[in-house]
């Protein structure tokens, strides 16, 4: 039995559709417009997500700076931004993981046309989040001094510097948490544009608050580096109530009655099936917290030069992203609905325009780096560090876009095994002793760090390709 055949559109009006929110069926008809419409919104949504982190760190290298009589920290404020992110890393690990696990169950339930069934999946995430988020919030609020100086060596004036923008930004996992899952929700019922229209609430929010709440403009108090952690998290405490209203009495494919649920049994499978998600993003994200440890032993400089050369490349890497997550729906809806040739073709032909994209943003990074870093640093010693985590790091983005890619195919098929040791054999095993030895034994610094992330992240694509192949992942039952 053949699909229906869809009435021809053009580019535009596929483009427009999308920024519409228009609903549409992902298991059936051309397989290129379908990756179109997830992923203009879900792409739009990472550069936002983004977004947040190159504002603030814009904003506090202005501190740096002086601007508005702030006295000068020479580096400090952005470290401090810099460490407390190596921190919140772990509180995004969870979110990620659980985000994907939720992912792949409402888009499975969805193909399936089981809209209740992804109902009490969004249901229970919340609730799940809410538990994780209040439990991991608490003691990172209490603690937030001693562990910013865990991750800068002690460094006091750091510490000084970033104590405040800390508490706010770890004691508000709980926000962090929920604003994840419930986007996690609309994209796995294939309404991302939904979730870009949270974040963009969120930014929107961010961006007028940073310099008002930093330097003490007009009524304001000057919080400095507080004063960042203040603004993001009021924008996103603002999207998660709007988040909740849209599921409660929105237009989305999937609404929630109730928002919250707490059964043992379903909220028992959401956690074995988040398990090996939160694992794998933990295993990622605590090699970076080693990294930023490895690169901060080198002085102040260097840490904040990382940090923003870091939240440069996210930034242009997280609409990568993004086209991944395209991938993630995809292959749930179409597994769910019994079509995993389908589910395979669109993996391959998301790839394929994530390798496109970064391989220009790689000629970007390598042609005008310092360009780039100028825009948001000023002193020379932090603008080198930044350029060469620039041109090392991106040197291997084509080879991140396949690894992105067959990551989200596997998660959102369900097979979170793989992908969790995968990341073990490559970020523990191979990046972390590759950095050490680099950085400390042949004495290469802050630039052997920075080589670890793309020799890594090139053998973890090239593996990811083989199980890929293999076809493991279809078979997968969630």
């Amino acid at each position: 039995m053949t699909e229906p055949t869809a009435i021809p559109r053009s580019l535009w009006q596929h483009i427009t559709g999308s920024l519409r929110g228009e609903q549409h069926d992902y298991t059936r008809g051309s397989l290129p417009a379908a990756i179109l419409l997830l992923a203009i919104p879900m792409v739009l949504e990472m550069a936002l997500e983004s977004t947040f982190a190159l504002v603030d760190i814009w904003w506090v290298n202005r501190i740096d700076d002086g601007w508005f009589g702030v006295a000068p920290t020479h580096g400090a404020a952005v470290a401090a931004v810099g460490a407390t992110e190596g921190l919140l890393s772990m509180v995004y690990a969870i979110a990620f993981g659980l985000g994907m696990a939720v992912t792949a169950m409402v888009a499975r339930r969805v193909g399936e046309q089981d809209l209740r069934g992804a109902a009490i999946a969004g249901s229970q995430a919340i609730g799940l989040g809410l538990v994780v988020g209040i439990a991991l919030g608490v003691p990172a609020l209490v603690f937030a001094p001693e562990l910013l100086g865990l991750m800068t060596d002690g460094n006091a004036k750091v510490v000084a510097a970033g104590t405040g923008y800390a508490q706010w930004m770890l004691g508000g996992n709980v926000i962090v948490t929920l604003l994840f899952l419930q986007n996690a929700i609309f994209r796995g019922a294939g309404d991302p544009m939904l979730a870009l229209k949270t974040l963009a609430l969120a930014n929107g929010i961010n961006l007028v608050l940073d310099p008002l709440l930093i330097f003490g403009l007009g009524p304001f108090p000057a919080l400095g580096v507080t004063g960042a952690g203040v603004a993001t998290c009021t924008g996103r405490t603002i999207a998660v109530l709007y988040q909740f209203w849209v599921l409660r009495h929105g237009r989305g494919r999937v609404r929630l009655q109730p928002l919250l649920r707490f059964d043992a049994g379903p909220m028992w499978t959401l956690v074995k099936l988040s398990a090996a998600t939160v694992g794998q993003f933990l295993i990622a994200t605590t090699s970076w917290l080693f990294l930023m440890r490895f690169v901060n032993s080198f002085g102040e400089a260097a840490g904040a030069g990382y940090t923003t050369g870091i939240r440069i490349l996210i930034f242009a890497l997280l609409p990568a992203w993004g086209l991944s997550n395209a991938a993630a729906t995809l292959v749930g809806q179409n597994l769910g609905a019994g079509k995993p040739e389908r589910a395979e073709r669109a993996v391959w032909l998301t790839a394929a325009y994530d390798m496109v994209f970064l391989a220009f943003v790689t000629l970007v990074m390598e042609l005008w780096p310092r360009e780039i870093v100028q825009i948001f640093v000023t002193e020379p010693a932090v603008q080198a560090h930044a350029v060469d985590a620039l041109r090392i790091i991106a040197s291997g983005y084509v080879f991140y876009a396949w690894g992105m890619v067959a990551l989200q195919a596997f998660n959102g098929a369900g097979d979170t095994r793989t992908s969790t040791w995968l990341h073990f054999w490559f970020f523990w095993t191979l990046e972390l002793p590759l950095a050490y030895s680099l950085a400390f034994w042949l004495e290469l610094g802050p630039i052997g760090v920075f080589w670890a992330i793309p020799i890594a992240e090139t053998s973890f694509a090239l593996a990811a390709f083989v199980m890929f192949r293999r076809g493991r992942w279809k078979t997968v039952k969630v």
